[in-house]
């Protein structure tokens, strides 16, 4: 079964990105909020990312638009990749260099 890549932008929200995973056609995860009158949003795309200014990167999770629905902060790429939410884990993330 082939899985449809869906590549992000270049940036998102302003910070470049450096490496990305699509799970296809099954979401990584769901992001749920608190606050319960909020549906889960399905998580496809996930991004380390990393600003002009900043030392540090960011890992974006992100919907089926590459919308960034939340975001962590890291000291190294490595670090993104590695403490990958179980949340997320629904879906191996295949991690492409952009």
């Amino acid at each position: 079964m082939t899985i449809k890549v869906n590549e992000p932008p270049n940036e998102l929200e302003g910070a470049k990105v450096i490496k990305w995973a699509w799970s296809g056609d099954k979401p990584f995860g769901y992001l749920r909020y608190e606050d319960e009158q909020f549906e889960p949003v399905e998580i496809y795309g996930l991004a380390i990312c990393q600003y002009d200014d900043s030392d540090n990167v960011y890992r974006f999770s992100c919907d089926k638009n590459w919308e960034v629905q939340q975001d962590d902060v890291y000291k190294s790429v490595e670090d993104a990749v590695r403490q990958l939410p179980d949340q997320y884990r629904l879906v191996s993330a295949e991690w492409r260099t952009k």
